[in-house]
């Protein structure tokens, strides 16, 4: 089974996603703040990272720069998660180390395909449907 860490401050985003994706078939591990979700990128060895960018304690950005810093985690694909879609944001994520980006409201379907395509470049693969 494919494990999710979504580090997410907002208690109804974090609900909503995380029941999406066990309903999908994935284990999903929670972290409410950027200080958790490191930790728990070295602790639970997550498949993927699903990365709130504005959070508090650490916030995404510097979050996952320790998380891509660190050998142990370094390999994990950080998805960003943003309400920001100014010009620019999706550059500054990937530069930050992120894998892929995605935009708040979330469109699941347009977010299972991002994880999808993070799991085979992993050679894993997803939850069947």
């Amino acid at each position: 089974m494919a494990k999710i860490l979504l580090v997410e401050d907002n208690e109804l985003n974090r609900d909503m996603l995380s029941r999406r994706l066990t309903r999908r078939g994935y284990d999903v591990v929670i972290a409410v703040d950027g200080e958790e979700g490191i930790a728990h990128a070295s602790g639970s060895s997550p498949d993927v990272i699903l990365m709130d960018m504005s959070l508090p304690k650490i916030d995404g950005w510097e979050a996952t720069r320790q998380i891509k810093a660190a050998e142990a985690t370094s390999g994990i694909p950080v998805i960003a998660l943003t309400a920001h879609a100014m010009a620019g944001d999706r550059e500054q994520a990937l530069a930050a180390g992120c894998d892929d980006y995605d935009t708040k409201p979330i469109e699941l379907d347009r977010l299972l395909a991002k994880i999808e395509a993070q799991l085979a470049r992993l050679g894993k693969t997803a939850p069947a449907k």
